[in-house]
């Protein structure tokens, strides 16, 4: 329990108070401060900076309260340190942030000291932040969500495949009585999903499409497209040992969309959901779809495959193709789909591509107003020339190294009807190493500027 609220405390459950504070914010509070503080905090070695701690003694030397250096700046993660070194108790914000910076503070704190605990428990007690009554149900939405992202990526392939991904999809829509179709293995054949099918057809755990509907018929139409990959062999262009380690994680697209799904759905947002999830496994056996096919898709257009490894742009060239056939207000898509975007830009800044320069912009304004880092990216037409085959409509590789995430969304813009606005953010989906709030694993990336953009848009 990372979280209470005021109505759940006990009269012997009194919070202590945390003031955050900044190297100048320290140098006014010194200034006002008794002698007998100044000098505690001066023999602490305490000046604000941040990450630094200091717990105060009262008069009857009790502790009153814990003075938290912090950034000036970055409020996100400006708990998240000291969450995870306070020791056992609960705590509230005693400072006067905005309900903005109150708000990321506190959901910082909450995914620092997130666990992934399915496999490997842990009895270490946590302390507890006691939410302010105006930001609670904001903060735990956010949590909720991104904690959502984390444990489905988390989760290993032989806990989650297609199946049971679809059953994560599942246990959202029940819970916010949302509409679900699932299609099965050659059911795909029949609806006409070829690209999805010839992807996931070598899985002993057959390939799905998993569709999820919310709202109202009259609202606007948003569709959320996931990539599903629920592991990456590579296929037949087969990974390196290196290559496979963190492929549990493909599968973090879908995450994201079935995250974003649960705030609008939970917040209300005056919109219509559609989740459409391609769900695979991209497996090698005497099925396996090889180097050189010709793979139909939905939408008609013929794609020859140039490397099984980029299989992520095929499974949704069908769940895209479905998404305009709606006449959507706008389309959105999530994917782990290439190592080139992280060459780019890293492991920390997400591209965000659209066919609308100003939607780009404004996920990359939102992502600076929610501590969630994106970088508009353009859909630069030149470079088709590098997805062309001379027997296909489309190859599913470019014929350079270079602009790798560029050329993948091409690709997917060839599936995407021009009449549609429609955003591509190839997400990353992991965090690499241990900071705090952000432990080393599956990580929501993208989700708050999202979903931030759309409060604007339709909030």
């Amino acid at each position: 329990m990372s979280y209470l609220s005021t109505r759940d405390l006990n009269e012997d459950q009194q919070p202590v108070p945390l003031q955050p504070v900044n190297e100048q914010q320290f140098e006014a509070w010194r200034d006002q401060a008794s002698p007998a503080q100044r000098k505690w905090v001066e023999d602490s070695g305490f000046t604000g900076s941040a990450g630094q701690s200091c717990g105060l003694p009262g008069e009857n030397g009790e502790l009153e309260r814990w003075l938290l250096g912090v950034s000036e700046k970055n409020f996100l993660y400006g708990l998240s340190g000291h969450a995870s070194r306070l020791p056992k108790g609960f705590y509230r914000l005693e400072c006067d942030w905005t309900e903005k910076q109150r708000t990321l503070a506190s959901l910082g704190w909450g995914i620092a000291l997130y666990r992934f605990d399915r496999y490997k428990t842990s009895d270490q007690p946590s302390p507890v932040l006691v939410l302010d009554p105006d930001i609670e149900s904001r903060v735990r939405s956010l949590y909720t969500a991104q904690c959502l992202v984390r444990d489905l990526v988390n989760t290993p392939t032989e806990h989650m495949g297609p199946p049971e991904l679809a059953d994560a999809v599942i246990r959202q829509a029940d819970h916010f009585n949302a509409q679900i179709r699932i299609l099965v293995g050659d059911e795909l054949l029949t609806e006409n999903f070829p690209a999805i099918h010839a992807v996931g057809r070598a899985s002993s755990r057959a390939p799905r499409l998993i569709e999820m509907d919310w709202g109202e018929a009259e609202a606007p139409l948003l569709v959320l497209v996931g990539k599903g990959v629920c592991f990456d062999t590579g296929g037949l262009d087969l990974k390196t040992a290196a290559g496979m380690a963190l492929m549990k994680k493909d599968m973090g697209g879908a995450a994201h969309a079935l995250a974003l799904a649960r705030l609008v759905m939970e917040s209300g947002l005056p919109v219509r959901v559609k989740v459409l999830i391609s769900a695979v496994e991209n497996s090698v056996s005497g099925n396996a779809y090889r180097p050189g096919d010709i793979i139909a898709t939905r939408k008609g257009l013929s794609v020859e495959i140039g490397n099984t490894d980029a299989e992520g742009r095929v499974v949704l060239s069908d769940a895209l193709a479905l998404a305009c056939e709606s006449e959507p207000d706008l389309v959105i898509d999530f994917a782990t789909l290439t190592g080139a975007a992280r060459i780019a830009l890293g492991a920390d800044l997400m591209p965000v591509f659209s066919n609308r320069e100003e939607i780009a912009r404004g996920i990359q304004d939102a992502g600076e107003e929610m501590e969630d880092p994106m970088w508009t990216m353009p859909l630069f037409q030149p470079y088709i020339k590098l997805i062309e085959s001379p027997i296909a409509d489309l190859n599913n590789s470019g014929k350079s190294p270079y602009g790798g995430c560029i050329t993948a969304a091409l690709f997917l813009e060839h599936f995407v009807e021009p009449e549609i606005p429609w955003v591509h953010i190839d997400t990353f989906a992991w965090n690499q190493g241990d900071r705090p709030g952000r432990p080393q694993g599956g990580e929501a990336l993208g989700l708050r500027a999202v979903y931030r953009y759309l409060q604007s848009r339709y909030g």
